[in-house]
């Protein structure tokens, strides 16, 4: 249906439904939101939620142009047939097409179940990936679209500074770094010191720029204890404004600690520059902030596991090793990255075998004849799976056909 997104590549061209199979397309035509409801029978938690979602699901269906497709865990396709009758009349993902499955839980990361992704129908793009909490909490405010960055900051209460002032964020109009952290995090406490001398000599050169500490300390004495640790010009976000310190957390997708979030300055609407911080800090990036900050394509990887607001850990990576060639060009690495930036594939280089990329380097096995580069595709999600080749070539072409060509997987070494 014009207007409508087409959803047969992200889920096939074909559904299951209560009478049979159907076209995707004609399964959702006119759908205004998609829910992805990630399940499976032999799972507690899931049986006691499909009911409530089956019950929330018939009451908003028609009005909302709403639809679901179950997306099984089950163990093999009698269990999911028996579950998927239990249902209420939404759609299903054909349970043989194990790999579309498998792609849409890797897309939405997808950890445990049950889980419910909220998706536009008319763009396709992601609304929350929280829509069970919203069935269970929040059932009026469906679709649960997230507020704006402005909106939460425009919401929260004023910062206080190490006086105990109160700092509204209109008084520091230059780029915001917001700070994830707390006292009894053992990589937060390594970390700090490092930001503490990195935000002393920026403010130097950037006097405009501010920070602010965002705790998720248990106790407002642990909060006032480690706030006092840090620079003198730091402000905070006072301890007992816990809901809006949640709020922060799920704009900025931080699921771990310690966490740096870069916001443009109000001037330039407070846009998000950066959720991944940290590196720019080990990297010490000072020239030209906050712009030098502004996501790459691609990234080092002897400084940083993280590109494009996401994890080698998570997503598949092509990483180039040019520390046995003497020009160590990585320029056809940075084209290929910079033409396919909205893939879900991360790019990397390394010109030296040291940090992230020497751990690579010892359970990859890599060891590229003198003048050659290795190329590595790492799939951790799929087992540990990485594929690799040795080249003299490392043209934008050679890489982008060695991706789409790896060759034969390989699992890595245990550490």
């Amino acid at each position: 249906m014009s207007g409508f997104h087409d959803f047969c590549t992200l889920l096939g061209n074909t559904l299951e439904t209560k009478t049979g199979q159907k076209p995707t397309n004609e399964v959702l035509a006119g759908k205004e939101v998609i829910g992805l409801y990630f399940s499976a029978h032999w799972c507690p938690p899931c049986r006691g939620f499909t009911p409530a979602l089956g019950k929330f699901y018939d009451q908003i269906k028609d009005s909302k142009n709403f639809e679901i497709i179950f997306v099984s865990s089950d163990r093999d396709a009698s269990q999911f047939k028996e579950y998927y009758d239990e249902q209420a009349a939404w759609a299903a993902l054909p349970f043989k097409d194990r790999a579309t499955k498998n792609a849409l839980s890797k897309k939405f990361k997808v950890r445990g179940i049950p889980t419910l992704v909220i998706l536009d129908g008319k763009t396709g793009e992601t609304i929350t990936l929280d829509g069970r909490d919203g069935v269970s909490s929040e059932p009026e405010a469906f679709p649960w679209k997230p507020p704006s960055v402005a909106e939460i900051l425009s919401a929260l209460p004023p910062f206080v500074d190490k006086e105990g002032e109160e700092v509204s964020l209109s008084e520091r109009p230059g780029p915001l770094l917001l700070y994830f952290s707390a006292h009894w995090c053992p990589p937060c406490r390594g970390f700090t010191p490092k930001l503490v001398e990195f935000f002393s000599e920026l403010e130097k050169k950037y006097p405009d720029a501010s920070i602010a500490f965002v705790s998720s300390d248990k106790d407002s004495k642990a909060w006032a204890s480690y706030y006092q640790s840090m620079g003198e010009h730091w402000l905070a976000l006072p301890y007992d404004a816990r809901d809006q310190k949640e709020k922060l957390s799920k704009a900025f997708g931080v699921n771990g600690i310690p966490s740096l979030v870069l916001l443009d300055s109000e001037a330039n609407g407070r846009n998000t520059i950066t959720t991944s911080g940290r590196s720019f800090v080990m990297e010490n990036c000072v020239e030209d902030f906050p712009r030098s900050w502004a996501p790459k394509p691609y990234a080092d990887l002897t400084k940083t596991a993280e590109c494009k607001g996401s994890s080698i850990n998570d997503e598949k990576a092509l990483c180039v090793f040019v520390h046995n060639m003497e020009d160590k060009n990585v320029e056809g690495l940075k084209a290929l990255a910079t033409k396919q930036e909205k893939s879900d594939t991360l790019f990397f280089y390394a010109t030296a075998d040291e940090g992230i990329a020497e751990q690579v380097v010892r359970l990859c096995d890599i060891k590229p004849p003198k003048g050659e580069a290795t190329l590595v595709l790492l799939d951790l999600d799929d087992d540990g799976a990485y594929y690799l080749a040795n080249t003299s070539d490392v043209s934008e072409g050679a890489l982008a056909k060695f991706l789409k060509e790896p060759g034969p997987r390989q699992q890595l070494k245990s550490p």
